[in-house]
């Protein structure tokens, strides 16, 4: 098991203002999961895994529990996932991943940030076909046999598995499967009863599709991601940047 790729990511915003972006999203995904599949976690794997995700962050488990509780009732905003595509300066492949109550707002919040930086917006297909969907699950590897681990849950679905590392430098263990497995793949880790750090989809690069740039140029690229990322519509950016 060796270290497994991932993009580089942008970390310029303020770290206050970086967790108040984390519980945004995650109530969303809370929100969006008890939608489609109820409030009970033990049913709803959508679920489980975006409180898994709160937990991760530490977000208090009042702000879970008022989610799940809102998204239960008739007032609540329905969200719908909207994937934009773009290309960022010097040609690198960006995809948006939104989740918003207001197509309109979030179509206009999502250009601003291409226009003003050197990027364009893309049509539907021309960027995402460089890229693959997957389910992303993290794990701290303390007290885990990896190897075994690992044979074990290719039956479940496991693609890859690699090192990578938290935000704090922390060890972690990054595990991939196809987006149409995940669900599978969380279950049989909750078998074993491994708790994830978290479980997300992801959109990675395809073989061949990863563009290198100089440092001033990859910087440029990172600020217009930094960008995308802070607005509240926003969930998650992925792109092709080596």
């Amino acid at each position: 098991m060796g270290r497994i790729f991932e993009t580089r990511k942008a970390t310029m915003f303020a770290r206050w203002n970086k967790m108040a972006k984390i519980f945004t999203r995650i109530t969303k995904d809370i929100v969006i999961a008890v939608k489609a599949g109820g409030p009970d976690p033990t049913s709803n794997s959508a679920l489980r895994r975006a409180i898994q995700n709160a937990r991760a962050a530490n977000m208090p488990k009042n702000n879970v529990e008022s989610a799940i509780k809102r998204a239960s009732g008739q007032d609540q905003a329905d969200y719908q996932i909207v994937l934009y595509e773009g290309y960022a300066p010097h040609g690198v492949g960006v995809l948006v991943e939104t989740a918003t109550d207001n197509i309109v707002r979030t179509v206009a919040n999502v250009r601003f940030p291409f226009t003003k930086l050197g990027g364009s917006m893309a049509t539907s297909g021309g960027v995402s076909r460089m890229f693959q969907r997957t389910g992303a699950i993290r794990l701290d590897p303390e007290g885990l046999d990896l190897e075994a681990l690992e044979l074990e849950l290719i039956d479940h679905g496991l693609q890859e598995m690699g090192e990578t590392t938290g935000e704090k430098g922390e060890k972690q263990v990054l595990l991939r499967c196809e987006f149409a497995d995940f669900g599978k793949l969380q279950a049989a880790i909750e078998a074993k009863g491994i708790t994830p750090l978290s479980a997300e989809s992801e959109y990675i690069p395809l073989p061949g599709t990863l563009k290198e740039l100089p440092e001033e140029q990859a910087q440029e690229v990172l600020k217009l991601v930094d960008m995308l990322e802070q607005d509240d519509d926003v969930q998650h950016v992925f792109h092709n940047l080596a």
